[in-house]
């Protein structure tokens, strides 16, 4: 009898931000599949779960998918874990839950958070449509995808790294035009911060920082939303 794979969400920053059936399905299965072996065994311990765990990541999807499938087949139940959030959105995954379902093995989904939905929550734009893009191209491909998006009737969300983001910023206004935004950084955690206005005057305040740091989640206004649109 094959066995369960859970995918299971976890904090995308305060530990306290899971859920109490989280904990119960990594403290009864029998392996944990986790991005970072050492960022996962930070929440085992801090609630006292003793678990066996496996890297499955980026790096080593293509080669551990079949191996974790195995280890279901043989009538063990695997839960899928990410660093931060809920695994397969714009994390490691798709193929361990494609070949299961193909295989017919039950998942199960134990929800909890995500930052893309957490950030378009507090960004103050339109949430009734949205369109998840994740992270854009660095080079080859960025205009293309842009200008794509830009004709969308729906907010745009889009990941970026602290590194990338005023570049980022400056290329998509080169693009758009200067679309009202909203732009959060390090949810649930101490420097938490939510960025709102016009693109031109986000990316002039972000400029003037004398460090930028924090993983950010860009949202785009679709085109015509006046910054008054509500009031």
């Amino acid at each position: 009898m094959y066995g369960l794979l859970y995918i299971v969400s976890t904090p995308i920053g305060n530990l306290n931000d899971i859920s109490s059936r989280a904990l119960d399905v990594l403290s009864d299965v029998d392996l944990i599949a986790c991005e970072d072996t050492r960022v996962t065994s930070k929440l085992l311990n801090h609630y006292k779960i003793k678990k066996k765990l496996i890297s499955y990541n980026n790096f080593n999807e293509k080669s551990k998918y079949k191996h974790v499938l195995k280890i279901i087949n043989d009538g063990s139940n695997v839960a899928l874990v990410s660093d931060a959030g809920t695994p397969c959105i714009s994390d490691p995954g798709y193929r361990l839950v494609n070949s299961a379902l193909k295989k017919k093995i039950k998942v199960v989904s134990v929800p909890g958070s995500c930052s893309a939905i957490a950030a378009l929550s507090i960004s103050g734009l339109p949430s009734d449509r949205f369109y998840f893009e994740g992270f854009l191209p660095k080079k080859k491909g960025f205009n293309k995808r842009v200008n794509f998006l830009k004709d969308l009737d729906a907010t745009i969300i889009i990941f970026e790294s602290p590194k990338r983001i005023v570049k980022t910023l400056n290329k998509i206004f080169d693009l758009t035009g200067d679309r009202v935004i909203s732009i959060c950084k390090e949810i649930s955690k101490v420097h938490e911060k939510t960025y709102f206005g016009l693109m031109s005057e986000v990316i002039k305040e972000l400029s003037n920082l004398k460090s930028v740091k924090g993983e950010f989640i860009i949202m785009i206004a679709k085109r015509g939303y006046d910054l008054w649109s509500v009031s």
